[in-house]
């Protein structure tokens, strides 16, 4: 067993990424295995179609691209496996009932099968920080990110202090349990903590129960208040979280959240599509956007994304981050211009076909979109 982290060393950055992936290229991956983690989630283990090794950083998110029953439909998820192994890469996926890509995942797809993939994108990450000591909470499947920075964390032998607090609805529920016991025995910088709330059919919980709060982190982590915190899981849990972290004090600037937005608009969104309805009757230039497929035509003031209007019209559209990161809004302009700023989800090889990500595309003509 490794002896506990020695006290005032210099501690270099956590290492930035790895390996080759060409960053203007999706790739078509071949599903490796498929490994059963709990009763309702799986892991996913990818390998490149053409002989590379992948490059990312652990955090980031893979958008991959499924046709089920005659629909193409993409979906973003976060990988699980650390950027240490870079011969694969891995997605761990609970079924969600009633979904339809968790199910077929789950149901349909087994190893030798392919998907097309982007490559590897997303800003939560601990790459390049240089704490020492990090506290992961995660909810359910939220553990994806942090199970991927802490094996990178075993596999380096890197000098941090990781506190890991997993809540979980039950026992049964809890995964990555046994790996996570594997690499603390291993390794006691990383010590895990598990918290459910029921106990599961024939097993009774001795450990922490009920939710996350103040005086259960205390508990758990006594020295929480000094450390770089990172978090992940349903929207009320993280919600929770930071309510019981900023309650206690805690330095909301080391305070780090997953922040996709699936479904509903941001705060922001909303206001500005507030601000835009008001001026659209001050006299602010409005557009006119045409869905080829849909044949449904909307106005769009200027200064608004194509989506934010799409939706204001009742418009379902394709999208999950809402930040110009995933790419699963990407759509052809057959006409018109629009102003996109984005986070990375679009080549230059793919604008200049006439792609435009419609979460963060600002019309500056008319437009007619494929959708």
């Amino acid at each position: 067993m490794d002896a506990p982290a020695p006290k005032n060393l210099t501690v270099g950055p956590v290492p930035t990424g790895y390996y080759r992936w060409e960053p203007e290229e999706d790739d078509v991956l071949i599903c490796r295995a498929v490994r059963e983690e709990t009763h309702d989630v799986k892991t996913f283990v990818f390998a490149p179609r053409h002989k590379r090794q992948f490059e990312f950083v652990s955090g980031q998110f893979l958008t991959f691209e499924f046709e089920i029953g005659g629909e193409i439909i993409h979906r973003c998820y976060t990988i699980s496996s650390p950027p240490t192994r870079p011969d694969t890469v891995s997605i761990t996926v609970k079924r969600v009932p009633g979904g339809p890509v968790s199910n077929w995942l789950h149901d349909e797809f087994q190893p030798g099968m392919m998907l097309k993939a982007t490559v590897p994108m997303g800003v939560f990450s601990w790459s390049g920080m240089q704490a020492t000591k990090y506290l992961f909470i995660s909810g359910g499947s939220g553990i994806t990110p942090m199970m991927s920075m802490t094996r990178a964390s075993y596999d380096l032998a890197l000098i941090s202090d990781i506190a890991f607090v997993h809540a979980a609805r039950s026992p049964a529920d809890i995964v990555f349990r046994d790996e996570l016991d594997y690499m603390a025995r291993r390794n006691r910088s990383i010590r895990p903590t598990f918290i459910v709330e029921d106990d599961a059919a024939l097993h009774t919980w001795s450990g922490h129960r009920g939710r996350i709060d103040g005086t259960k982190l205390a508990m758990i982590c006594p020295d929480f208040r000094d450390r770089t915190v990172f978090v992940c899981g349903p929207a009320p849990f993280m919600k929770a979280v930071k309510t019981t972290l900023q309650a206690a004090g805690f330095d909301m600037s080391r305070y780090h959240q997953e922040s996709f937005n699936f479904d509903d608009f941001t705060e922001e969104a909303q206001e500005q599509i507030s601000e835009a309805t008001e001026e659209i009757d001050s006299g602010v230039k409005v557009f006119q956007l045409e869905f080829t497929k849909t044949g449904r035509t909307i106005e769009c003031p200027e200064g608004m994304t194509v989506l934010e209007a799409a939706r204001r019209a009742g418009m379902r559209l394709p999208s999950s981050c809402s930040k110009g990161l995933c790419g699963t809004c990407k759509s052809k302009l057959t006409s018109g211009s629009v102003e996109m700023k984005h986070g990375g989800g679009i080549r230059q090889r793919e604008i200049d076909a006439g792609m435009a990500l419609l979460c963060c595309s600002k019309p500056k003509t008319d437009l007619v979109i494929e959708r």
